[in-house]
């Protein structure tokens, strides 16, 4: 049902939108970008205390500030969670504690019991993930002979060969390729304590069925080769690994602009025989320093960040909030982002190796891995900025994105056809998402591009049209892949299926509008616990928060609502604005891996709530069904 809107709420969402955006240009770059700070947990920077104790250059100062942040996130059971307000988290809580250890923090303090005593109820080391128990490997306080094989060998497999490198996603295989160098070479730097508080001597079963039987097979046949490899076969794969590793490092030091495959890198070189003075060292070194935040808290890495992704949503919402075309800040914006184009090869063109380049990455420096979803909002986003000279790269984004659809018309972020889920059945593997598969939230964002460019008839928008609606949950909602959760997929997917051409009255989007509605907080915002990944019983369900309140209010207007439940999320909108402009929003609705690794965007709270409410604001009063669909 359609409505008109609450009395003076358009003046004070419009109010709202004008406080918002001279917030969001205060925040510009005289470079023209946007970044906000992208929090994760405290495993990143126990994990850098340990690569430094690793290559023996960490310091007393870095130390203490680390240390510092890492306890001010302990919470009062002793425990470490992955996401604000959620369970605690074994091995987050192990690397904690052993960083904190590592510290100084002595075994017998009450805080560092507390996280013991959870450690041990919980399983211990033993139940911990395999790459929690590689770093303790690495420190001499787990076995390598007790760990899953992944031999550098591997390198030498085609890519039409099952378990080949390119079988995992991007920021697997990145990190898979120097976790092979140091299983093989097993280094150890004893740690001068020992962890016995927290081992229970226990081993977790091994799954005896199926693919489990398999593979435990295949890891006892590897383990008797580890001790007595082929000499130079392992010598070439080794050396094999290594120029992989060195070729995919960027032109800032980084490995794919991530954590985990960076500080992995850097061990696996430096145990090759790559001093700390060697250049490629060197470089990986100094770039942590950009991804190090030092403030009052203490000190923090980042586990990534995402500067084109914060600027081109930047850019839509001030699209979205009435900024014309020509506008000298979307212009900086729009001049960096072009000069942010990745023109030259990667990794995406093993699926796609006839496919000219043309997109962008997340990161300042990503060269090797553009992904779709940072392309399409950069499409959308070009368009609308009045960039004179903007048609070439959109030109060649349009044509990279076309033909990085997979064979069953979706659209996955950095590869096609990055589906065959045998490596997600290793043992090795018990961690975050391992492939690369299309997702809808991704496919949305690509076919809402296309569409806006024309493309909205062609057969690749057409089959990823499909994809999406044959992707539909049972309750009407889609499922969020990069963000929290069903909320996000169904805020990102309804725009998408109306720009292509579905009717706002289509069985799709009323079931759509339905369920958002169904789960529409009681103060009229919208929230979806992390834990929905885990448990359906929390889909859908969780704090109201500013940038899931903003997704709602996205898909609804797209659907041409203008109701009830748009009026309650747009008051709650307003209701909850800070005095300069934002909202507060401590809990995460960024996804990295479901289940496992999960995002704080401090600019989300900021780029959604502005898109929301501007496009509200310049909706019309009242919807007529029909006359949108026909529009």
């Amino acid at each position: 049902m359609t409505t008109t809107e609450a009395p003076g709420l358009t003046g004070a969402a419009a109010a709202a939108v004008e406080a918002a955006r001279d917030h969001l240009l205060g925040l510009q770059s005289p470079d023209g970008w946007w970044k906000a700070e992208l929090e994760t947990n405290v495993t990143m920077d126990a994990e850098d205390l340990l690569l430094r104790q690793f290559l023996g250059i960490r310091t007393d100062g870095e130390t203490r500030e680390a240390a510092r942040w890492i306890r001010s996130r302990q919470r009062d059971d002793g425990t470490w969670a992955n996401f604000f307000g959620g369970p605690p988290d074994l091995s987050t809580t192990i690397e904690a504690y052993v960083a904190l250890r590592l510290a100084g923090d002595p075994a017998d303090t009450a805080h560092m019991r507390r996280a013991a005593r959870h450690v041990r109820e919980a399983g211990g080391i033993e139940a911990s993930r395999v790459f929690t128990r590689i770093w303790l490997a690495l420190f001499g306080q787990w076995p390598w002979d007790d760990l899953p094989v992944m031999p550098p060998e591997l390198m030498f497999l085609p890519s039409r060969v099952p378990l080949n490198v390119y079988d995992w996603a991007c920021w697997a295989r990145q990190t898979i390729v120097p976790l092979t160098v140091l299983g093989s070479l097993r280094p150890v730097r004893p740690l001068p304590f020992d962890l016995a508080e927290l081992r229970c001597g226990v081993r977790p079963a091994q799954d005896a069925k199926g693919w489990g039987r398999v593979f435990a097979t295949l890891d006892r046949a590897l383990h008797v080769y580890e001790r007595r490899p082929v000499r130079p076969l392992r010598t070439a794969a080794l050396r094999r690994a290594a120029e992989w590793i060195i070729a995919r490092q960027e032109a800032d030091g980084c490995w794919g602009g991530i954590q985990p495959p960076w500080v992995y890198s850097l061990m696996a070189l430096h145990e090759l025989g790559y001093g700390l003075d060697h250049p490629v060292i060197r470089r990986g070194l100094a770039g942590l320093d950009r991804f190090t935040i030092r403030d009052e808290k203490g000190r923090r890495l980042e586990a990534c960040q995402s500067p084109v992704w914060d600027t081109v949503l930047a850019m839509n919402a001030l699209s979205d909030a009435g900024t014309p075309p020509g506008d000298p800040a979307l212009l900086r914006a729009a001049r960096w982002i072009a000069a942010e184009e990745v023109r030259g090869p990667g990794d995406w063109q093993v699926r796609r190796p006839s496919l000219p380049p043309g997109g962008w990455a997340f990161e300042f420096d990503n060269d090797v891995y553009p992904d779709t979803d940072d392309t399409a909002e950069a499409i959308l986003a070009l368009r609308r900025s009045g960039l004179p000279d903007a048609a070439e790269p959109i030109g060649r984004a349009v044509r990279w994105l076309t033909g990085m659809a997979s064979r069953d018309g979706g659209f996955a972020a950095f590869d096609a056809d990055n589906t065959r889920e045998l490596c997600t059945k290793l043992p090795f593997c018990d961690f975050g998402a391992v492939i690369d598969p299309p997702s809808a939230d991704v496919t949305a964002h690509v076919v809402e591009a296309l569409a806006k460019e024309g493309h909205a008839r062609t057969t690749v928008v057409k089959r990823a049209v499909v994809w999406l609606l044959k992707a539909q949950e049972a309750d009407g909602s889609w499922f969020g892949r990069w963000g929290a959760n069903h909320v996000y997929g169904t805020g990102s997917v309804v725009p998408a299926l109306i720009a292509a051409g579905v009717r706002p009255d289509r069985p799709a989007i009323r079931r759509a509008v339905a369920w958002l509605e169904e789960h529409q907080n009681d103060d009229g915002g919208w929230g979806e616990d992390l834990r929905s990944y885990d448990d359906p019983a929390w889909i859908g369900r969780g704090a109201s928060t500013a940038s899931q309140t903003a997704w709602a209010l996205l898909a609804l207007l797209a659907a041409g609502e203008r109701s009830s439940a748009v009026d309650g999320g747009v008051r709650w909108l307003v209701d909850h604005q800070r005095p300069d402009g934002n909202w507060d929003e401590e809990h995460f609705t960024g996804t990295g891996f479901p289940r496992d690794f999960y995002i704080n965007y401090h600019l989300y709270r900021l780029v959604f709530p502005i898109s929301a409410l501007g496009r509200y604001v310049a909706a019309p009063a009242s919807t007529d069904l029909k006359e949108a669909g026909e529009s």
